[in-house]
């Protein structure tokens, strides 16, 4: 593949940068995946895509070139996968991203959690998973093992995509983050059998995936991420938005006001009491905020465990036990 005149087309600058139709977008993150990019091509990439900003058409070739590299889980036969994705970790705030896979498990929804963490100031989301007992497999085949046994898996990326890894892998490098870590996303491991949560941190992102999400067809669940992790905010729930086949939905608006820390939920994002906290909330000894209530019912529902939407709410609300 000839790199200089498609680096020539988006390396122009925020303003004079030009996209690439959705073939050459294909053809070069496949090569991009594959490992087959010169490092010197690839870092002008990276840098000329962080700066231009991936287009819909873009990101649509980028998903297709995904979308085979991905190495495939089957899910159990009933509810679809929910995917869940765990690339930041907490800074302040305990990350819940971890209670609402253990929910959605305990509820009979199948839950896959796939993940990277290279951060020196945040809390390694890893280390929690290990602390709440939630050893990583190894492969796709051992994720789909564990969804039959016991409806949760956890995965590092690189088990999926080895190619997506690397280049989640140059951040530390580059100083910046890159398309990898717009598409990793949308990874989907099992094509028409996945609800995707996606979790964005700037406005403009929930435009952009509102409008991928639309061309891209499947089902998705679309919110601004907390601390950049998968969960909606307990102290002031984010939009909740649906993507169904191509159709956007609003499921549940955003909160007015501003987020102070909630009474009772402890404001601390270490490891032993993040985890012990979210092992009273699944014992029905915490009260669960209601934004993870709602997030967990708009699972339930994309998933297709429950019917409609106020049945899906009632049963997350239900009480849990241990």
């Amino acid at each position: 593949m000839h790199y200089p005149p498609l680096i020539k087309e988006i390396g122009r600058g925020a303003k004079g940068a030009r996209s690439l139709n959705e073939t050459q977008a294909e053809a070069m993150f496949a090569a991009m995946l594959a490992g087959s990019v010169p490092d010197m091509e690839l870092g002008a990439i990276l840098l000329s895509m962080r700066i231009k900003g991936e287009s819909d058409v873009e990101m649509l070739g980028f998903k297709r070139a995904l979308d085979a590299a991905v190495a495939r889980v089957v899910p159990p036969d009933g509810p679809r996968l929910v995917a869940i994705p765990m690339y930041n970790g907490a800074r302040r705030q305990p990350n819940l991203m971890p209670y609402v896979a253990r929910r959605l498990a305990q509820l009979g929804v199948p839950v896959l959690i796939h993940g990277h963490f290279d951060f020196d100031a945040r809390i390694d989301p890893f280390a929690l998973l290990a602390a709440l007992e939630l050893p990583l497999q190894q492969s796709a085949a051992e994720a789909q093992a564990a969804l039959a046994a016991r409806g949760l898996a956890a995965l590092h990326v690189s088990a999926l995509a080895p190619g997506l890894a690397r280049l989640l892998a140059l951040r530390p490098r580059l100083g910046v983050r890159n398309s990898g870590h717009t598409m990793v996303k949308l990874l989907d491991p099992a094509p028409g059998r996945s609800v995707r949560l996606v979790a964005v941190t700037h406005p403009e992102y929930l435009e952009r995936m509102q409008s991928f999400l639309a061309a891209d067809g499947g089902r998705a669940l679309l919110m601004r991420g907390t601390e950049g992790e998968c969960y909606a905010n307990p102290r002031r729930r984010p939009q909740l938005t649906a993507g169904v086949d191509g159709q956007i939905q609003v499921l549940f608006a955003a909160e007015e006001g501003g987020a102070p820390p909630l009474p009772g939920m402890p404001d601390d994002g270490a490891t032993g009491p993040n985890a012990e906290l979210i092992r009273q909330m699944l014992a029905g000894r915490h009260a669960v905020p209601q934004p993870l209530i709602d997030q967990i019912a708009c699972c339930l529902w994309l998933s297709g465990r429950c019917a409609s939407l106020s049945d899906a709410l009632a049963l997350a609300s239900a009480p849990a036990s241990a």
